[in-house]
């Protein structure tokens, strides 16, 4: 009898990305997924360790688990990611029932790992320190048939005092531009008509290979690929972020006017402290710039509350950058102390009751931001990237979900005869508008070759990055 798998993921879009190719990995090996409902036979936990709440998420799943392993011996569980490279021998001792650990940089281990668990009935533990073969090479269940994600590099060269991203994933390796491109090519020919450019930080593209304008030529090199409707990217820093990528998004027609670059924080002196090597100034610079260069473009943003020694003045600093900003969107995080970095040994801590006081304060402030910006669109009619049906209201109107050209998430109805695909673009009136998405009226749908590739095949629903509240790959 086949077996079946099912894969967990926790984490950012350079996370999902990865489960998309263990997921092809498992394909290959002969295991299928899950049937919806049913007990899986391999459960994959691709992790995170951004956060302290990824650890205890983590944990608290193998926990439960671990009475369905013990009446089932026969199935695996594996723990892979940025957690399992951090933890390594830990998730063992603390789940020793685990039966396979694997790290960032050996994804395409896994299947030859659980054959060896199962054969010699005992856990394997594989964890390389460094990058040997670009994942990129591997197969891949993708979720989408219309939409995909591309990784420009791995790994980050960065040292923000926050973060432990670069300690597991490496120093940044660059793919080499022939290889992005025949990538997006091929994804083009099986249907899809949008890309997402992926990397820790995808403005220091080309640093591996001496090349400082290589990003804004990949932007503009996806521009001149026929039937490739939407190119987008994430995540860049202000710290390399340059007017040549600025002009590409300008000049290159289906680069989409959006652009997700996090702040971490409106006060330049945490800014110092987080080592983030820019200042607000700089940083409001760009969003002017790129604003005069693009007027329809909207900006989203993460934000770190409650930094080692964030003052009540820091905070409101963060509180006057969102409202001088205006983000439509902005992915608030209470700050989280995580062992190996250099934040986590910085004295005045804040407490928790502070930060947890200070981020319901931002979310509420953001939110009221947001709102105002989304009732700018009110009136105004936009190209929606259909992602979901929603199902029937009545017999005689139905309800879909979709993105914007600047990537705000639209919820639109109109009438059953006029129905729309996943992957077609509808033409929205907006009629209303809430802090986290627009709705609307639907139109004239335009049906496109994404349309028809997820017509010819059966996807699984991929999860929303943004939606999740987690959209930075941590640059």
């Amino acid at each position: 009898m086949t077996r079946t798998y099912t894969v967990e993921t926790y984490g950012c879009q350079m996370n999902v990305h990865d489960s998309e190719r263990i997921s092809g990995l498992l394909d290959a090996a002969g295991y299928i997924p899950v049937t919806a409902g049913e007990q899986a036979d391999i459960v994959v936990f691709n992790t995170c360790a951004v956060r302290e709440n990824a650890d205890n998420k983590l944990y608290g799943n193998l926990s439960f688990f671990a009475p369905l392993k013990k009446a089932n011996p026969a199935m695996q569980i594996a723990v892979g990611g940025c957690l399992a490279q951090k933890d390594q021998v830990m998730i063992l001792k603390k789940a020793p029932y685990v039966d396979v650990v694997f790290g960032t940089h050996n994804v395409g281990s896994l299947p030859v790992l659980l054959e060896r668990a199962r054969i010699e009935e005992e856990s394997q533990i594989e964890i390389l320190e460094a990058l040997e073969h670009f994942p990129s090479t591997l197969p891949a269940r993708r979720h989408s048939a219309f939409s995909a994600w591309v990784s420009v590099s791995v790994g980050c060269n960065n040292t923000c005092t926050f973060c432990i991203v670069p300690a597991l994933r490496g120093i940044e390796k660059d793919r080499q531009p022939a290889d992005i491109m025949r990538e997006v090519r091929t994804l083009v020919e099986q249907g899809v008509i949008e890309i997402t450019l992926l990397g820790q930080n995808v403005n220091a593209y080309g640093v591996d290979f001496g090349d400082r304008g290589a990003f804004a030529k990949l932007i503009r090199e996806c521009g001149a690929i026929e039937g490739l409707e939407r190119v987008r990217f994430m995540s860049p820093h202000p710290r390399d972020f340059t007017d040549d990528v600025i002009e590409a998004m300008a000049q290159t027609p289906n680069a989409m006017p959006h652009l997700h670059m996090p702040l971490q924080s409106g006060s330049n002196r945490i800014l110092a402290q987080m080592r983030r090597s820019y200042r607000t100034d700089r940083y409001l610079r760009i969003i002017d710039r790129v604003r005069e260069a693009i007027p329809q473009s909207q900006i989203t943003t993460d934000i770190i509350v409650g930094f080692p020694s964030e003052t009540e003045a820091d905070f409101q600093a963060t509180l006057d950058l969102c409202t001088q900003a205006r983000f439509s969107a902005a992915y608030t995080y209470q700050y989280s102390k995580r062992p190996g970095t250099p934040a986590a040994m910085m004295p005045d801590q804040v407490a928790p009751e502070i930060v947890g006081e200070r981020y319901t304060r931002l979310h509420s402030h953001q939110e009221a931001i947001s709102l105002s910006v989304n009732q700018e669109a009110i009136g105004k009619t936009m190209q929606v990237l259909v992602t979901e049906h929603e199902g029937r209201r009545d017999a005689e109107r139905s309800r879909m979900s979709g993105r914007t050209e600047d990537f705000r998430l639209t919820h639109f109805s109109f009438n059953a005869e006029d129905i729309a695909r996943p992957g077609d673009v509808v033409s929205v009136k907006i009629g209303e508008a809430a802090p986290h998405f627009l709705s609307g009226e639907g139109g004239k749908v335009r049906r496109t070759r994404g349309g028809d590739a997820h017509q010819s095949r059966t996807v699984e629903r991929a999860p929303d990055p943004l939606l999740l509240g987690m959209p930075s790959t941590r640059s």
